[in-house]
């Protein structure tokens, strides 16, 4: 079975992507096929299996992006559909959407999953220049989230004005852009030096948490040797 529908990355417009503001980005809606979503959704590995990540200090004074991480390999302990769903993000259909819509013939690829709950918040931030972009698979439904809790990632336009070696608060953006997260959607961004976004602080019951799945695409020579440094080093892979 598939699980990316082939029709629906076929279908989206490169240049409309690129030409979006503030920065290239799109938020598409039932781009998992059903059935690939449903089982997805439904074998989502426990928190158990993460590495708690708070109180990290981040570079420029930005707030600590606090969640739980787990970072895949083809040796994880998951449910097969989740490696089924990797090795197609690694095929040809997937890499040729990425290609068009980044105009970029040759990167990397990572992926994890990041679950958040109540009382965290991702501060705004730009990306790590080894990064083309990332794509977010948003993984909560209505059946276990309230919009009203928050998690929404937010786009933020700044005019321009400020160095991604800051760090700004929400409110000091000309214009935020919300994206949708709930159900079978995704966020496709293209990472520049002033593509800024975060989340605001989440307030969610206790037993609740944000659930993404984000596809790292990175630049492929420069993310090797330094991640082949921090292995060295003996430092954790980190690419945001």
């Amino acid at each position: 079975m598939n699980y990316l529908d082939p029709a629906r990355l076929r279908a989206f417009d490169a240049v409309a992507f690129r030409t979006s503001r503030p920065y290239p980005w799109i938020n598409p809606d039932g781009l998992l096929t059903l059935e690939g979503h449903r089982r997805l959704l439904e074998a989502l590995p426990p928190v158990s299996q993460f590495t708690p990540m708070f109180n990290i200090r981040r570079k420029h004074g930005q707030q600590s992006h606090d969640r739980y991480g787990l970072e895949y390999h083809p040796e994880l302990a998951v449910a097969e559909c989740w490696h089924e769903f990797v090795r197609e993000l690694q095929g040809s259909e997937y890499t040729r959407f990425l290609q068009r819509m980044l105009r970029r013939r040759f990167f990397s690829l990572r992926f994890h999953w990041h679950y958040t709950p109540n009382g965290c918040s991702i501060s705004p931030h730009c990306d790590s220049k080894t990064k083309f972009g990332s794509h977010i698979f948003y993984f909560n439904s209505a059946a276990d989230w309230d919009p009203s809790w928050g998690g929404q990632t937010v786009l933020l336009d700044d005019g321009g004005r400020m160095t991604p070696k800051s760090a700004p608060r929400f409110e000091d953006f000309e214009h935020i852009t919300t994206a949708e997260t709930l159900g079978n959607r995704s966020l496709l961004f293209a990472r520049g030096r002033q593509s800024w976004h975060g989340m605001r602080e989440i307030h969610c019951p206790p037993h609740a948490m944000r659930r993404v799945f984000i596809v790292v695409i990175n630049a492929a020579v420069r993310t090797a040797a330094r991640d082949l440094m921090r292995h060295v080093l003996g430092q954790p892979a980190k690419d945001y």
